[in-house]
């Protein structure tokens, strides 16, 4: 097999000895090309030109990040049986994406596994997929106080702070003390005509966890999977007392958040979210900008992934 191997060597976890090591027991399996990003969107760019050259598969070693990028890459032209498979060795803070595939979070075992994979007969999963205002998402996707929270690491690690879990809580909580909790501003219509309230937040999900802290997962829509359509989790309330409690039951539960302030939906094949006015937005948990309009659809079979 022709395999891609994208390297983001910024990645949390991505150490060069590490790396060495991983990438000279997939070239034993393949015949491997190695390319390191070097900005923004690289990994975007250089999953294109695999999909150009007809790679059979683009394996992502990095964050989630890197994944989403690698991922809309190869579905720059859209899913079919053109689209080389997609294979993830964990490298970031959180891994989101490759855990909840069931794939190991160590590299050194993500990357056995990922070996046994590409031996024939290859071993792959099909999933489905998101797209937020037109990117994809492996997922999740989030508009309001989550994108915020995103935005506020993501600028507390461009000043050297390390992506701990201790990091985002932190951003969490200062997030939630500088935002506006008394007037909801995102309203959202579902299919079959059914409006949403006026939500003070809204997450879309593909898959669950929705992230982890640390080794713990956090479960904001536990039904939400790769076979299924997207779920939409919002509140209605921003009371600390509130919050406090959904924070205990996404942290320590498995049924999520709950109460007569929670909206959830499940398994649906769109989402269309409106604000009042601008507000920051996020994919995978990268931050990436602010809207007024964010639309979620659920593309089922999108993409093969190594298993």
């Amino acid at each position: 097999m022709r395999v891609l191997v994208v390297v983001n060597p910024n990645a949390t976890s991505t150490r060069r000895r590490t790396r060495d090591v991983l990438l000279a027991a997939l070239s034993g399996a393949a015949d491997v090309t190695i390319a390191q990003t070097t900005h923004r969107n690289h990994a975007e760019e250089l999953a294109e030109q695999a999909l150009d050259a007809e790679a059979d598969a683009v394996v992502a070693y990095g964050g989630d990040g890197t994944v989403n990028e690698v991922v809309n890459g190869l579905l720059t032209r859209g899913p079919g049986q053109h689209v080389p498979l997609l294979g993830v060795l964990p490298g970031g803070s959180a891994n989101v994406f490759a855990r909840n595939l069931g794939l190991p979070s160590e590299p050194l075992d993500a990357a056995e596994r990922l070996l046994r994979s590409l031996r024939q007969p290859v071993r792959t999963r099909r999933i489905g997929l998101g797209r937020a205002n037109g990117r994809w998402f492996t997922f999740n996707s989030g508009l309001g106080y989550d994108a915020d929270t995103v935005l506020a690491v993501e600028n507390a690690r461009h000043r050297g702070k390390r992506a701990t879990p201790g990091l985002y809580v932190r951003s969490a909580v200062r997030t939630y003390f500088s935002q506006e909790r008394r007037t909801p501003l995102i309203s959202g219509d579902l299919p079959g005509g059914d409006v949403l309230p006026e939500l003070f937040l809204a997450l879309v999900t593909n898959s669950s966890p929705w992230t982890y802290l640390g080794p713990r997962p956090i479960r904001t829509a536990p039904r939400s999977s790769f076979e299924a359509g997207l779920d939409l989790v919002g509140t209605t309330s921003m009371g600390i007392a509130g919050i406090l409690k959904h924070a205990a039951e996404i942290v320590v539960g498995h049924s999520g958040p709950r109460g007569h302030d929670v909206v959830h939906r499940h398994d649906l094949p769109w989402v269309s979210l409106t604000a009042q006015q601008p507000l920051a937005y996020q994919v995978d948990g990268d931050y990436l900008g602010v809207t007024s309009r964010l639309r979620c659809v659920s593309v089922p079979d999108a993409l093969r992934v190594l298993v």
